[in-house]
């Protein structure tokens, strides 16, 4: 896939806070809304977008937890659409451990990534082999980057598809 040019776009997006349906916004210095909410949004190029995602996407097909963690910002909150509660980098990290207990040969395949006010979103399907059968999970990821790293992490995906993890 043919990369376009490392052309930064300034964008100033504001997204409203209060809806019921969205994951929770973290409040920043002074109860304002956090990076990619609400506030004039950071340049990133689509190199950039892809060298983090690739990154993170390398680290965790083969299990480097070190690797993982080096691409989350520190204060980094990742939330599941399924339990629509955020996790610290740690608890992310004891899932992933977990995921790779339950399936073996997991890869990322049909990926598609676009810039977004803040970072990116990335559309793929995660495969693999797991004791219930061929793990096949479609999912969307919007990533929200500050300094390089990931500050936040908002995962969609149909927990049905999971299930091979846990039966078998």
């Amino acid at each position: 896939m043919a990369r376009a040019s490392a052309v930064k776009v300034p964008v100033r997006v504001v997204v409203p806070v209060s809806s019921a349906h969205a994951p929770s916004v973290p409040r920043g210095i002074g109860g304002h809304a956090g990076a990619g909410y609400g506030a004039v949004m950071a340049d990133l190029t689509e190199t950039e977008m892809h060298d983090i995602a690739d990154r993170l996407i390398g680290a965790i097909t083969a299990a480097d937890i070190d690797g993982v963690r080096a691409a989350y910002a520190p204060h980094a909150a990742i939330w599941h659409n399924f339990d629509q509660r955020e996790q610290t980098v740690d608890e992310n990290l004891a899932t992933l451990v977990d995921m790779h207990r339950r399936a073996t040969g997991l890869e990322y395949t049909q990926i598609r990534r676009f810039l977004a006010p803040g970072g990116f979103v990335q559309q793929h399907v995660l495969v693999g082999q797991a004791k219930g059968g061929a793990l096949q999970m479609p999912a969307m990821i919007r990533f929200t980057v500050e300094d390089g790293r990931i500050t936040r992490l908002e995962e969609y995906l149909d927990t049905r598809q999971a299930m091979v993890m846990y039966t078998g």
